[in-house]
């Protein structure tokens, strides 16, 4: 499978074009509704959100509830459209209003602004800034949501949850299922599971806003029950911890990622890293622990995957850093967009969406077929085989 996404932060909408999805999936709006409202939740999100109430409309691909094995296309208008026709309309401006001449030409400190107008020789860098928003994950959320229907259908399980933010830990993260973690975490503003962190992530947003500062976090996604042997040991560009990665870091501000103990493990010795195999009649095949995080060799053990991601503080700052302007090259304190102090809890959100897109797509291909029902078929018969090998 594979998707494109379009549109600017500011324009009439935004779209993904998915191609590949098996034909009989039962995918309806709600479905991506539901995960839509989920990215747009969360403690220390700015004024965006309480313009814009994300909803998309299906415009191919599905026929009365069903996939239909063709191109799916989603949009999400963007309610905000109508205050930025002017600046942002396709053809030439009819008038020479002070809107349309009003350029971006100071570069904001991490942000793609300046290298993207190096990059594309464009003087006005809201030429840069509209395509490299973070609203554009709101259609990637959307494809995963699409993708979370295979999951589902193969009943794999998917959640995520905040672990830190602002130096704030949680520490308290002993859920007994999936089904707690996600019942507990949907009703946090932070999307955290440790109700004493929850409280203190809060109050470090809350501290950071009255700086006019912002402050990131780590966000971690497990999934449960994919079949052993998923991805492959024998090309780089096969392994799916590798494509799972790649996906988690194209997140807007995530600058890390790790599996399992992660990091840890360069301070342990490798007795306390790898995990010993343990056989039973009943289980098959499994694992006393879970440190690598599901995968050895690029493949997927059969243990849950655990995925952890870091997302630095958003750069759009309300205590401006200093810049430079492209047309005077004379120093000033960078121009502000409207801006988030924590956007942790929703990136969770898209973080969950991109290892659900990535996990489904190597299992299409894998397992690939036209249709969701011999793609079921042969997931259930891998699993079989596992157990029995």
């Amino acid at each position: 499978m594979r998707y494109l996404t379009a549109g600017e932060s500011h324009g009439p909408q935004l779209t993904t074009i998915i191609e590949g999805v098996p034909a009989g999936l039962t995918l309806l709006a709600e479905h991506i509704n539901e995960d839509l409202a989920r990215r747009q939740k969360g403690y220390g999100r700015g004024r965006r959100m309480q313009i814009e109430k994300d909803e998309v409309k299906i415009l191919s691909g599905v026929r009365h509830g069903k996939t239909l094995g063709s191109p799916i296309t989603l949009v999400v208008e963007n309610r905000d459209w109508k205050h930025w026709t002017n600046i942002m309309g396709i053809e030439p401006p009819a008038d020479d209003t002070e809107e349309v001449k009003r350029k971006v030409t100071r570069p904001r400190p991490g942000h793609a602004d300046l290298n993207g107008a190096i990059k594309y020789g464009h003087r006005d860098m809201r030429n840069v800034l509209e395509r490299s928003s973070a609203r554009e994950t709101t259609v990637r959320v959307a494809a995963g949501a699409v993708a979370k229907r295979i999951l589902a259908e193969l009943g794999i399980r998917i959640a995520s949850h905040v672990v830190e933010i602002g130096g704030v830990k949680a520490e308290h993260t002993a859920y007994t299922s999936l089904e707690e973690l996600q019942q507990v975490t949907e009703q946090s503003p932070v999307r955290c599971f440790d109700a004493e962190a929850e409280k203190k992530m809060m109050a470090a947003i809350d501290e950071a806003k009255e700086k006019g500062d912002s402050i990131g976090g780590i966000v971690e996604v497990i999934v449960e029950g994919v079949p052993v042997g998923v991805g492959s040991y024998v090309h780089y560009d096969r392994k799916l911890d590798a494509k799972i990665a790649a996906a988690i870091v194209s997140i807007n501000a995530f600058k890390g990622v790790e599996f399992g103990i992660g990091f840890e493990a360069a301070r342990r010795f490798g007795s306390e890293v790898h995990d010993e195999i343990i056989w039973s009649e009943e289980t098959g095949y499994t694992r006393k622990t879970n440190r690598l995080g599901g995968f050895e060799g690029g493949m997927t053990t059969g243990m849950p995957i655990v995925v952890r991601g870091v997302m630095k503080p958003i750069p759009t700052l309300y205590k401006p850093l200093m810049s430079v302007d492209i047309e005077t090259k004379e120093p000033f304190a960078a121009s502000i967009e409207r801006s988030d102090s924590c956007a942790v809890p929703a990136a969770s959100v898209v973080a969950e969406a991109v290892v659900a897109w990535e996990i489904a797509n190597a299992i299409v291909e894998q397992f690939g077929q036209d249709r969701i029902d011999l793609i079921i078929e042969n997931v259930e018969a891998m699993r079989r085989y596992a157990k029995e090998f």
